[in-house]
């Protein structure tokens, strides 16, 4: 079999880069019996340094590095300390594996980053909401214009493959409706509420726990959940959402009192992301949501996320996997790795084709 490499360009090095490296240094022999081999060539990050090696840096020598509280520019290597926009522009690489911050405002700095990846004709991976929530249409205009692909699975439910499941398998049966959990850190809070804890207890918790971050507004008031349904929409449903047309409501308002009535009338509250089309039209919301303890959504508890999709032909078809973490985010970006790679080998074997047919 014919191995492929190739060569990253990591735009940040936090939990999610270093565990994209962590699977790399493991699963290098498996990557390499699908034709794959994966090399991190260059890492710009404005805490843990940048580097950049043409032949390849060593994924395990990074992580120990940056593990030890030592910045990546302390490395050998024949460049150190490029900014991102200089690492995307002169690196020799193959795809650009964007993870800077989410900013659902204006979707920078990444959307910079990504656009000029892209006018470069490199690849793009991002597990940032911001920039595909917010420019999606742009992006791919972008690529499609310099013979490059974008791939978002991370931004969706982490590593559970939320959009190459729904992109790959489910289009021709007729998605007329997708609802899910979206954000692991409200369905941990609810799920302490409903074993009796008070909200302000509850995230507490979350916030002990990591789950949370220290202003968790992104979270609880739906803004998290609500980026994911554009995400969903537009890449699902063919829609073009924005954030504003996001009915959003979260769950800092929500009481002991309505977990309570809820259980009542044998039923569960959720913070559901949801978006449905028919002939009249697509509505697009984020709230908490009674459903009955009978609904493919109740069950599900903690941090863990999950998504119904209804379609014309197989009804309802749910996934249920984790929403975040560094190891299951750094899957996400080897699963568009594998979808880019499969795309270069069929257009390859189509090239072929047409030689040998003329």
């Amino acid at each position: 079999m014919k191995i492929t490499t190739h060569k990253l360009a990591l735009i940040g090095f936090g939990n999610v880069g270093q565990g994209l490296a962590t699977i790399i240094c493991s699963k290098s022999a498996e990557l390499e019996a699908l034709g794959l081999k994966v090399q991190i060539v260059a890492i710009s990050d404005p805490i843990k340094g940048s580097i950049y090696n043409p032949n390849g840096l060593n994924a395990e020598l990074l992580l120990e590095t940056v593990q030890s509280g030592k910045t990546l520019d302390t490395l050998s290597a024949p460049f150190t300390g490029w900014s991102a926009l200089r690492t995307i522009e002169e690196a020799d690489i193959d795809t650009v594996v964007e993870l800077a911050y989410t900013d659902l405002k204006t979707g920078e700095p990444a959307l910079t980053h990504m656009e000029t990846a892209l006018r470069r004709g490199l690849n793009v991976i991002t597990t940032n909401k911001g920039p595909i929530a917010l420019h999606y249409d742009r992006l791919m205009k972008l690529a499609k214009e310099n013979n490059a692909h974008i791939r978002v699975e991370g931004t969706v439910m982490s590593g559970t493959p939320t959009l190459l499941f729904g992109l790959e398998h489910l289009l021709a049966a007729g998605i007329t409706k997708i609802e899910g959990i979206l954000n692991g850190t409200t369905n941990y809070i609810i799920t302490r509420m409903m074993e009796g804890k008070g909200y302000s207890e509850a995230l507490r918790e979350a916030q002990e726990l990591g789950y949370a971050e220290a202003d968790p507004t992104g979270d609880v008031e739906g803004y998290d959940a609500a980026a994911k349904v554009v995400i969903l929409g537009n890449l699902l449903m063919k829609q073009s959402l924005k954030l504003q047309d996001v009915a959003r409501e979260g769950i800092s308002k929500l009481t002991p009192e309505d977990i309570a009535k809820a259980k009542e009338d044998n039923e569960c509250v959720k913070l559901i992301g949801r978006i449905e089309c028919s002939s009249e039209g697509c509505t697009a919301e984020v709230r908490p949501m009674k459903i009955p303890i009978s609904h493919p959504l109740a069950s599900i508890q903690g941090a863990t996320n999950a998504i119904t999709y209804t379609t014309d032909i197989l009804g309802e078809v749910t996934l249920i996997g984790p929403g975040a973490g560094r190891m299951e985010t750094g899957y996400a970006i080897i699963a568009d790795l594998m979808a880019i790679h499969k795309e270069h080998s069929r257009s390859t074997a189509s090239q072929l084709e047409e030689e040998v047919t003329l």
